[in-house]
Order: C-alpha cells, then structure tokens, then sequence
C-alpha cells in the first residue's frame, strides 16, 4: 500500500495580485501630475490672448465713440495727441474739450498711464489711434499695441465747419 502525503500533490498555484503596487500608483500620479500641468499652461495662454483682445475691444469702443462725438460736433477742430494734456472739464469748457476729457479719461480707465492716444482730422479724413502696453499678452516688455480708426467724414459735415 502506498501512502501519499499531501505534500506530494500540493501544487503551487499561481498567485493572482489583489491590489496595485506603490510604483504603479506613483508612475499614475506621475502621468496626471503631467497632464494637469500642461492643462494650466494652456489656460494660461488662454487667459493672456482673452486680456489681450478684451483690450483691443475696449480700444475699438473708445475710439468708435470719439468719432461719433466729432461726427456730431462736425464744427470743431478735434485734433489732439497724447503729448498733450486734454482740456480740463470745466463749467465753462467746449463741447470739443469736454469730448476729449472723455477721450482722455476713457483710454486712461482701459491701460492705465501707458495708454496714448491722438486724433487726427485731415480734410474728409478723421484718424483715431489708441496704443497701450501689451506685454501681459504677448510676453515680451515692453511690447506696445495700437488700434487705429480712420474714417471719412461727410462732404455736408465739413460744409458745416
């Protein structure tokens, strides 16, 4: 008669893992750290291209609205640059100096005290620049921006000055 013992006939079975290993889950919070990291970096870029066309929309409104204003005093002469100081407002100012008080304090209110601004009538011509600082949306100091808005005034407008 032959004994068999259970050692004999144990056989190793294969041993099935039952969670994950630390190198996993680090090679994992490795790939997300990555990933998260350059989704930052894109809505970064993101958020300095909106600022940067919030301002030109801002520079567009401003000088839309000074053409309209020397559309409807077609009388004066709206000619001004930055260089020098806008009238002041006054009880007893002009309509054109109150008109380019605004002009003034509206593109200080958008950029600050880098913000400059001129306006150039020349016959049927008016031209309206706005220029500002624009380092935050391209990176580079010291990086300048200019709208600019030309239009043509009526010949029955200038007939009135």
């Amino acid at each position: 008669m032959l004994a068999y013992s259970n050692a004999y006939f144990f056989v190793a079975l294969p041993r099935h893992q039952a969670g994950t290993t630390l190198i996993e889950v680090l090679v994992a919070v490795l790939i997300l750290g990555v990933g998260l990291l350059g989704a930052a970096v894109i809505q970064l870029s993101a958020l300095k291209s909106t600022d940067s066309s919030r301002m030109t929309s801002q520079a567009s409104f401003i000088a839309n609205d000074m053409l309209d204003r020397i559309r409807a005093n077609a009388g004066a002469d709206y000619a001004w640059g930055r260089a020098a100081r806008a009238p002041a407002s006054v009880a007893g100012a002009s309509v054109r100096d109150l008109d380019l008080h605004d002009f003034e304090a509206n593109i200080l209110g958008f950029a600050g005290e880098s913000g400059a601004g001129a306006v150039v009538v020349n016959a049927h011509d008016v031209t309206v620049s706005i220029s500002w600082d624009d380092s935050r949306g391209t990176g580079i100091p010291g990086t300048r921006e200019t709208f600019t808005l030309t239009s043509r005034l009526d010949a029955d407008v200038e007939s009135m000055r």
